[in-house]
């Protein structure tokens, strides 16, 4: 605990061993109820193992408000202090291990340590942020963009935590919460399946060279790559963002930079010659595509690269 709050602020020493001496350690089961709602919290806690949950009640429905695990600070947020009584209920998702410090002994701490009091404002401060981050999420977010939420600022919480809490929390039926994790890791498993797709197509024109047959076409590759059109069509356009023979051009103008490249090619070649062994069928498309891919005429190009002799 010492070591989270010293990677806030440093600590003094005097004050490391009045926490030390006033720590106390709890061990509550599953279930059990640390804070009643209406009663009192006594101590502000620090998470040592599991998982806690506030929840209140509201027109005879209980309604999750915080779940916190290891590592985190847990008191009562109404009744922070012990000043007033707790609006919500502080009760053990899982077996937890706690460390707690009385509240007043924490009220003695203030008075006596000016960085006790710097750490608590920051913690504070964090709260409140995630807090108005939350709650803006909760009344304006879709149940999906609650759930993405979630899932980003709270990793492991979903496969961790019972989802009649989470559900409670997100504001939303654990139906629907099931409902959109299904269709969560059903758009996963396409997302991945189709960049394993664009590998494996790419891969292909490059160890295959595909690119060179003059005759190519888009039903022709399809075959070729054991895809229907539709399945090649839908992924030049939405994944790689081109048409068919832009897409193809771009393979055959990487081939020929490449050779263009390689000592003695334009000595031997005509740069008509390259282009014609890479695929293309006429001077006009050669030259129109390469701009469009370089920026730059083939014959700069070479020329930038220092090959001169060009036949």
């Amino acid at each position: 605990m010492l070591c989270l709050l010293e990677k806030v602020c440093p600590i003094s020493h005097a004050l490391q061993q009045e926490m030390y001496v006033n720590m106390v350690s709890f061990n509550f089961k599953k279930d059990d109820v640390l804070v009643e709602e209406g009663g009192t919290c006594h101590y502000m806690y620090f998470i040592k193992k599991g998982a806690l949950m506030g929840c209140t009640t509201y027109k005879g429905k209980r309604i999750v408000t915080y779940m916190s695990v290891e590592n985190e600070f847990v008191s009562s947020i109404s009744g922070l202090h012990g000043m007033n009584i707790s609006k919500e209920e502080i009760s053990a998702i899982e077996d937890v291990e706690l460390f707690g410090i009385h509240n007043d002994v924490l009220q003695q701490l203030f008075q006596q340590y000016f960085d006790l009091n710097f750490l608590f404002r920051v913690m504070v401060e964090q709260y409140y942020r995630d807090a108005q981050e939350r709650t803006h999420i909760v009344r304006v977010g879709s149940a999906k963009e609650r759930y993405l939420y979630f899932i980003q600022t709270k990793p492991g919480y979903m496969e961790r935590l019972p989802h009649e809490y989470i559900a409670s929390l997100l504001d939303m039926k654990p139906l629907t919460l099931a409902k959109i994790k299904k269709e969560y890791a059903l758009s996963l498993k396409k997302d991945k399946e189709t960049e394993e797709l664009c590998r494996y197509v790419e891969n292909y024109m490059s160890a295959k060279q595909v690119f060179k047959d003059r005759e190519l076409s888009l039903h022709s590759l399809s075959v070729l790559l054991h895809l229907s059109t539709h399945q090649l069509s839908s992924l030049l356009n939405n994944q790689f963002q081109q048409k068919f023979m832009d897409f193809v051009n771009m393979y055959r103008i990487n081939h020929i930079k490449e050779q263009i490249a390689l000592p003695g090619t334009l000595q031997n070649l005509t740069i008509e010659t390259v282009a014609n062994n890479a695929g293309f069928s006429s001077r006009s498309a050669f030259y129109n595509s390469f701009k469009k891919n370089v920026g730059m005429s083939p014959i700069e190009f070479a020329k930038n690269r220092g090959n001169d002799s060009i036949a």
